[in-house]
């Protein structure tokens, strides 16, 4: 979907480089994030793809074109957008928000307001209760679900996202980190994610991306860049429990062993993650837990060794 080659960005005439010579491949209908400390040109790099920055030297392809020869207004309109802030714009109701790209693009007014109430639908508001709000009557939460819907109201095949998350109380940005994950599996969109939490990267990202002084460290699956860093810098950025880390992208279903006869007593769901599992053996001091299915039902048994030999 989106080819960066060889791709420089520079703001001083032969000074510091804020993105040096980037070469990055995103497949269609994948979530990259990408991290690294401040000025590593993670926001530079994702405001290039839609044209807000212009490369120095180098392009970048989406479905193999040329962006810099793509009508700037048309690039812009065909990618949905989502910042920290939120960005909606404070004197027009939601239902003007969402629609202000299908707007522009001259959709008739009966597929726009449609199209508004499958969004505010699939970001889990009531369209009734919504539509004719502003953005100052919302929680944050809601404001940053109304974003989302925003940014998806053409259908575009690209999103992007510039610390979509970062503004949100963090049990609200838990919530709306689950949330968004289901919408992707419902509507496939390539996405790239600026972030500076790297847990957030591991969640969200199908790839990570770990930039710094403008290059490309490592770009990988959040599991293999936690288990083989690139580097010593990789490893420290990581942070000594990346082990650990490793944990919440492992479901308890996929090493727990067959039920025991007995059952213990304390139970996990097979799908929740081995982070999880760790957290209530360690806090209970268990040598095990039963595994069950979404009915309650005992189908295996995961023993704390188990746990422990998958941090290795």
């Amino acid at each position: 979907m989106i080819t960066i080659e060889h791709v420089s960005k520079n703001y001083d005439d032969g000074g510091h480089l804020a993105v040096d010579n980037l070469d990055l491949t995103i497949e269609t209908g994948t979530t990259v994030a990408l991290i690294g400390p401040s000025g590593c040109g993670k926001t530079t790099t994702m405001r290039m793809i839609n044209r807000l920055e212009t490369p120095t030297t180098g392009r970048i392809l989406i479905n193999g074109e040329d962006v810099a020869k793509v009508d700037q207004k048309k690039l812009r309109r065909s990618i949905g957008y989502v910042i920290q802030q939120v960005g909606l714009f404070p004197h027009m109701t939601i239902e003007r928000n969402i629609a202000t790209v299908p707007r522009l693009l001259g959709w008739e007014k009966k597929k726009t307001d449609a199209r508004i109430d499958e969004l505010l639908d699939l970001v889990g508001l009531d369209p009734a209760v919504m539509r004719r709000r502003f953005p100052h009557e919302l929680s944050g939460g809601q404001r940053q679900r109304v974003g989302f819907a925003r940014a998806l109201a053409a259908a575009p095949r690209i999103m992007l996202m510039d610390e979509p998350f970062g503004a949100i109380d963090p049990i609200t940005r838990v919530r709306l980190q689950d949330e968004f994950r289901e919408i992707l599996k419902k509507v496939s969109k390539t996405v790239v994610m600026v972030t500076h939490d790297l847990d957030e990267a591991i969640k969200m990202g199908d790839r990570i991306a770990i930039m710094r002084d403008g290059k490309l460290l490592q770009y990988d699956t959040p599991a293999d860049i936690l288990a083989r860093p690139a580097n010593d810098f990789v490893r420290d950025f990581l942070g000594q429990d990346r082990h650990i880390k490793r944990l919440s992208l492992i479901e308890v279903h996929t090493v727990m062993s067959p039920p025991s006869a007995a059952g213990c007593g304390t139970e996990i769901g097979g799908d929740e993650s081995l982070h999880t599992a760790l957290a209530l053996i360690l806090g209970s001091d268990l040598p095990g837990i039963d595994v069950v299915d979404g009915t309650g039902r005992r189908i295996g048994y995961l023993a704390r060794d188990t746990v422990f030999a998958a941090q290795a």
